[in-house]
């Protein structure tokens, strides 16, 4: 993916997370801050979830994906940040049909 479509996902992401915020929902903004190995997104992807779960952007896919979703929801009531962290070895990445292992971590962050 070029760097300007990068962007401009991310602009995206961005803007949709002010509109929800600006109709009155709690929203939570999910960024990858690090990624080891193989990785579905690179650094700088994000993802925007509000409080009835309408989500745009992406931080990784399946199981990452949903993990990452119900901490941003858990977050929104009280406020605050958490930092994940997400990895795969090469030989659980086999089971799970994905070519190789890696790790990404994942900065989330309710905004109120």
């Amino acid at each position: 993916m070029n760097q300007q479509l990068e962007q401009a996902d991310r602009d995206d992401v961005l803007a949709n997370a002010l509109e929800w915020k600006e109709a009155g929902k709690s929203v939570a903004l999910a960024t990858v801050i690090q990624t080891w190995g193989s990785a579905p997104r690179p650094t700088g992807s994000q993802l925007a979830v509000d409080d009835s779960g309408n989500m745009v952007g992406s931080v990784s896919g399946g199981c990452v994906e949903g993990a990452v979703i119900q901490e941003a929801l858990a977050l929104m009531p009280e406020g605050g940040h958490k930092t994940l962290e997400f990895g795969v070895s090469n030989d659980e990445a086999w089971e799970v049909g994905l070519a190789c292992g890696g790790k990404i971590r994942v900065y989330v962050e309710a905004l109120n």
